[in-house]
């Protein structure tokens, strides 16, 4: 175990210090600790500091608290296919940015965008805590979840259907495509301390999740109150997704794949999980972005949920594959 996280610790600094060097201009290893103390060339070290530095954070936190809800949640519902996404409240989310764009706000308050999404976010995260009472089968909160969603998405097509014109129709759909590039420290501090405050409830949860793999009944005679467990799953998903979709846009299946990344190594114990599955999600996240700079060149811009969604469905497709005969 130690080994593992080891080797997650030494793997995130090598893709920070890659995602640091990665870009339109390369820079050596010398060039980027001059500029990194202002020693150097003057645009290295505004390339550093104003460009990169604050993407490639973001780029880790946000893949933190995606890769820690993952672990929770699949502890919660006791389901390794969930995700973030299923609870509804990505989905609300984007709903609530979506409607910022959509009602010109965005362009007249910088706070208007993060802070629609993040109403959004919490107005989902009131309902799913509103079906986590301690009497609430998990499968309800599930199907609550799910609904959700829907409703999200539906809601959030149809702002898109009555767009006025089709400048604000692509910054909708280019926001909703993902993307930590030209975010700056205001953004970063805008969204790490929410998510160090939901990593925080979620890691708080843990114990509670170990013994909810019991079972409910059995949880219950160890004291441990299944309602409450899913409280403090629900407030710390609202705080990590809520803060990383309010400031990247929709990014999926991260939260699906770390958990399943570092479960030979840390076993299957969702307390146990829960930290690790944060390195691997901001491990996953940063080399997403350094494959995004790889492939974007002039006019063709690519976007982080994109390469996400196409590294994440294939890897979904595999674990419904070899969970198949466990459901049978």
């Amino acid at each position: 175990m130690r080994r593992a996280t080891g080797f997650l610790i030494i793997a995130a600094l090598t893709l920070f210090i890659a995602s640091m060097l990665t870009g339109a201009l390369w820079l050596s290893p010398a060039q980027f600790w001059a500029a990194l103390w202002h020693t150097g060339d003057p645009v290295h070290s505004m390339i550093i500091w104003h460009i990169r530095l604050p993407r490639t954070l973001l780029a880790f936190f946000i893949g933190a608290g995606l890769g820690a809800s993952g672990a929770a949640l699949q502890g919660y519902l006791r389901n390794p296919l969930a995700d973030p996404g299923i609870v509804g409240i990505s989905a609300s989310a984007s709903l609530g940015a979506v409607a910022a764009l959509y009602f010109g706000l965005a362009a007249h308050y910088f706070w208007a965008l993060p802070l629609a999404a993040m109403g959004g976010a919490g107005l989902a995260a009131l309902v799913l805590i509103r079906l986590a009472r301690d009497d609430t089968p998990v499968t309800h909160v599930i199907l609550g979840g799910v609904a959700l969603s829907s409703l999200a998405v539906s809601l959030t097509a149809l702002l898109m259907n009555l767009s006025p014109n089709p400048w604000a129709l692509s910054e909708i759909a280019y926001w909703l495509m993902g993307s930590v590039a030209d975010r700056g420290f205001s953004d970063l501090g805008f969204a790490v301390p929410l998510i160090l405050v939901g990593i925080t409830l979620l890691w708080r949860s843990g114990p509670a999740l170990d013994a909810l793999g019991l079972g409910e009944d059995t949880a219950r005679t160890l004291g441990v109150s299944p309602g409450k467990a899913g409280r403090l799953v629900v407030l710390g998903t609202l705080c990590c997704v809520g803060a990383g979709v309010a400031v990247s846009g929709a990014i999926g299946f991260v939260g699906l794949a770390a958990p399943h990344l570092v479960r030979p190594f840390f076993g299957a114990m969702p307390g146990r999980l829960i930290l690790p599955s944060a390195l691997a999600g901001g491990c996953l996240l940063l080399l997403a972005d350094i494959v995004v700079r790889l492939l974007s060149g002039p006019g063709t811009m690519l976007y982080l949920g994109v390469v996400t969604a196409l590294l994440g469905a294939p890897f979904f497709l595999y674990l419904i594959w070899t969970q198949r005969r466990v459901w049978v």
